[in-house]
């Protein structure tokens, strides 16, 4: 029986790489776990979730049972495991709204969406599945652009009274009307634009932040990615971009306190697509500095990962975060799981702060430490809340 039930919007590579994983570490269970941050997280295990609901709106998934649809074209990414058995569980039509970009028309089947004819469900309809089916969480993993669509299925949590974890970058968690809404509700929400394990983002992150406690001036910085799945193809469509460069350009500039870059200075974004590279990210980061003495240096770095996968583990954690804050009835933002695991949270913190947040989070222990925190907000300790940092 699934401890924790989610509902997913959006059986793409992500999603895939999500339940193909919650099975893959259920038969490791008595092995080393390779790639959790977690194995067990407040008492939960990977296996302890199961997917009791799903959305999508392509021919090729609909009416499929989940563990055929995770497979289904477009979907590209590695198989982690090739034996997800069938649940029950019918991939259901979703709203279309702007999670389809016009562009995709343009391009083979095999690399692109294809709409189902199927009717559209209304907000009633799904807030209907949602609540039938007993999911207690709703995990986003719409197209970039898709902010039309994900304020629809952000309405819908709340309608079904459930939590809201955001994997793409819209910004509801660190949108102050929306996290006063899920706070009125007293239901979680952690956002947004989910981390990967060791991706750009956080390599770009870590080593800004590195820069600036080595006493680095860093004066110039670029980030550029290519990918051959779904997600890079429909980001050609430069429109949809804004709030994706927006979330990658802040978690970076966040690390750099006062000394942020001019627009000028720092390019961070989605570069090309380049179909033989599937679900494989390359990413290109280039660091100018200066060192003591004013001395000229510059960082190259070339990361090539798996893109989907890449993501699995963070998600994990955060769905076990978010079921410990319904267990223990806390609602509105999860500020601590949404500073670790995701790019764009309403509240910036390095990597490291978050990662000691999150752990008093898991333990029970948060509130203590902010208190901790805030009777120590001169000489060296700084306050881990601050924004912007």
């Amino acid at each position: 029986m699934n401890k924790i039930k989610i509902a997913v919007v959006g059986i793409g590579n992500c999603a895939s790489s999500l339940i193909q994983g919650i099975e893959y570490y259920r038969s490791k269970e008595n092995n080393e776990h390779i790639g959790l941050m977690h194995y067990e997280l407040g008492g939960y295990k990977p296996h302890d979730i199961g997917v009791v609901a799903a959305f999508d709106i392509d021919k090729r998934k609909v009416g499929k049972d989940l563990a055929e649809a995770i497979f289904a074209a477009p979907n590209c990414t590695t198989v982690v495991f090739n034996g997800v058995s069938p649940n029950g569980v019918k991939v259901r039509m979703g709203r279309i709204m702007d999670g389809f970009a016009e562009h995709m028309k343009d391009y083979d089947e095999k690399y692109t969406f294809v709409p189902s004819a199927e009717p559209e469900p209304s907000k009633e309809g799904v807030v209907s599945v949602l609540k039938e089916s007993g999911a207690e969480i709703l995990v986003n993993y719409l197209p970039v652009g898709s902010e039309e669509a994900t304020r629809f299925y952000a309405e819908c949590a709340l309608e079904a009274g459930i939590g809201f974890i955001n994997n793409i970058p819209v910004f509801i968690a660190s949108d102050p009307t929306w996290v006063a809404r899920f706070k009125e509700r007293n239901l979680p929400l952690i956002g947004d634009d989910v981390k990967s394990q060791l991706g750009a983002t956080i390599v770009h992150r870590v080593l800004t932040n590195l820069f600036m406690n080595r006493g680095v001036k860093l004066d110039r910085t670029y980030q550029l990615n290519t990918g051959g799945n779904t997600d890079f193809l429909n980001m050609l469509d430069r429109s949809r971009l804004k709030s994706k460069k927006k979330s990658k350009t802040e978690s970076v500039q966040s690390q750099l306190g006062e000394d942020r870059l001019n627009d000028e200075n720092i390019h961070i974004g989605p570069s090309d697509w380049v179909a033989w590279q599937k679900d494989n990210k390359v990413c290109f980061i280039r660091m100018e500095g200066k060192l003591f003495g004013d001395v000229p240096m510059n960082l190259e770095l070339r990361l090539s990962v798996e893109d989907s996968p890449n993501s699995g583990g963070v998600v994990i954690d955060a769905i076990r975060c978010m079921k410990l804050a319904l267990n223990r009835k806390e609602g509105g933002i999860l500020y601590a799981p949404s500073a670790y695991f995701c790019k764009h949270p309403p509240r910036q913190h390095t990597d490291d702060e978050a990662q000691r947040m999150t752990e008093a989070f898991i333990n029970g222990t948060y509130g203590e430490q902010q208190n901790e925190m805030s009777d120590h907000r001169s000489g060296e300790r700084q306050p881990i809340a601050a924004v912007g940092r």
